[in-house]
C-alpha cells in the first residue's frame, strides 16, 4: 500500500492498494460466475423475458466494450505524442465505471440467454470473461502504479505491464464478443 501524505485523511482500502485484495475479489468474480452458471441452468426463460436479456446483453456490450475501446484510444493518443501521460490516465479512470457497468451487465443478462453450457466455445467465452475480470481487477493496480510514476516517461516494466493488460483486455473482448456472434447464428 502506498504511504497516505502528510495532512491527508485515511482512507479505506480499495482493489487497487493491494494484490491480496484483488485476489479476493477475484475469487468473489469467479464466485458471482459461478453463481450465474447456476441460474442459467435453474432459471426458465420465456421469450419475453429472452428478448429483454438480449437487449440488456447488447446495450451492456455497447457500455462496457465501448468503454475500453475509448480508454485504449486515450492511451494511443498519449502514445501519439498527441495527449499527455496524466490525461490519458485520468480519462481511462472515469471509464472504469461504465466499464464493469457493462461487463456486469453481460455476465448478469448472458445467464438469462440460455447458454450452452455443454459448448467448447460457450466454455471458451466463461473463461475469457473470467480472464477479462481478473485483467481488469489487476489492471486497477496497473493504472495506480502509473498514476504515480514520476517519470517523464514510463518505466519499461510498467510499459510492458500496460501494453500486455491491454492486450488480454483486447484478445478476451474480441473473443468472447466474436464467440457470442457465432453461438447467435448457429
Amino acid at each position: 500500500m502506498l504511504p497516505v501524505p502528510p495532512g491527508e485523511p485515511e482512507r479505506p482500502l480499495a482493489l487497487h492498494d493491494s494484490w491480496f485484495i484483488v485476489l479476493a475479489a477475484a475469487l468473489l468474480a469467479a464466485l458471482a460466475l459461478a453463481g450465474v452458471l447456476w441460474i442459467s441452468v435453474h432459471v426458465r426463460v420465456d421469450p419475453v423475458l429472452h428478448t429483454a436479456a438480449l437487449f440488456v446483453h447488447l446495450a451492456s456490450l455497447v457500455l462496457g466494450f465501448g468503454g475500453v475501446l475509448i480508454a485504449d484510444y486515450l492511451v494511443l493518443l498519449w502514445i501519439s505524442g498527441r495527449s499527455t501521460l496524466a490525461e490519458a490516465i485520468r480519462g481511462a479512470e472515469r471509464l472504469h465505471l461504465p466499464i464493469w457497468a457493462g461487463l456486469a451487465g453481460l455476465v448478469a443478462s448472458g445467464a438469462l440467454l440460455e447458454p450452452n453450457l455443454v459448448s467448447t466455445l460457450t466454455r471458451t467465452k466463461l473463461v475469457l470473461v473470467l480472464l477479462l475480470t481478473v485483467n481488469g481487477l489487476q489492471a486497477l493496480i496497473l493504472g495506480r502504479r502509473i498514476a504515480h510514476s514520476d517519470a517523464t516517461h514510463l518505466p519499461t516494466r510498467l510499459t510492458l505491464w500496460g501494453a500486455a493488460t491491454a492486450l488480454i483486455s483486447q484478445l478476451c473482448w474480441w473473443g468472447a464478443v466474436w464467440i457470442g456472434f457465432w453461438n447467435a447464428e448457429h
